[in-house]
């Protein structure tokens, strides 16, 4: 089930659209401001953002350009004002869509499906990692010349936190996405083969490293060149 972060100073508009897109089978995370949106990514994964432009602390503008330089995920931006400066600005900020208040809850809707739709296709079966690929059609990851064959629970782990580089997961969020959400098992599976990554990837740290975030889970970061 995907998660929509929720952006919004404006309670009524938070309410509005956890009705509308709890409705519609989706889960929602809520902030008020930008700088609380920044701390929900950090702790949990979203699927997509909607964000108001005119915010406290971190205005929209501000929050989407953090968005798009840390998670690839789309972005709706939401405002009252429709001048086409103002949607330059929205665009230039990394924004996918532009949406004008008071809108129609409906088109929103179509909006977020038309994006889903739009970034499923547009996901690469083949993760490069500098000197490391990623191939999720053959299951082999290329690391120079060499060809390696993982066992398929590290390979999905490794794909997740490599398609959404700089993201952090928690246990919880990993083992939902690569084990199932039925898995019986505990969080320290992930744990596990985390370390298992690691040590088979030690000497591959000049082209991606697994962090662990405290008290949170794991992130990938891409060396830079």
């Amino acid at each position: 089930m995907k998660l929509i972060l929720i952006a919004d100073d404006d309670p009524s508009i938070r309410s509005l659209l956890r009705h509308v897109l709890t409705g519609e089978g989706y889960r929602v995370a809520e902030a008020k401001d930008g700088e609380e949106a920044a701390a929900l990514l950090r702790e949990t994964t979203a699927d997509l953002a909607v964000v108001d432009v005119m915010m406290p602390r971190m205005d929209g503008l501000a929050l989407c350009g953090h968005i798009r330089e840390l998670y690839d995920i789309p972005i709706i931006l939401l405002t009252a004002r429709e001048g086409l400066t103002d949607k330059e600005k929205g665009y230039m900020s990394g924004t996918d869509d532009y949406m004008t208040k008071p809108f129609e809850p409906r088109e929103l809707l179509f909006r977020i499906k038309a994006l889903f739709r739009r970034y499923s296709r547009s996901s690469s079966d083949r993760i490069a990692l500098n000197g490391v690929v990623i191939d999720r059609q053959t299951y082999e990851v290329t690391a120079g010349d060499e060809v390696l064959l993982l066992p398929l629970k590290e390979f999905e782990l490794l794909a997740q936190l490599a398609q959404y580089p700089g993201r952090v997961f928690t246990r919880e969020d990993l083992i939902a996405l690569v084990w199932g959400a039925d898995y019986e098992g505990d969080s320290r599976t992930v744990d596990v083969h985390i370390k298992r990554l690691r040590e088979r990837f030690e000497r591959r740290q000049d082209d991606f490293t697994i962090r662990t975030v405290r008290s949170v889970g794991y992130k990938l970061e891409v060396t830079s060149p």
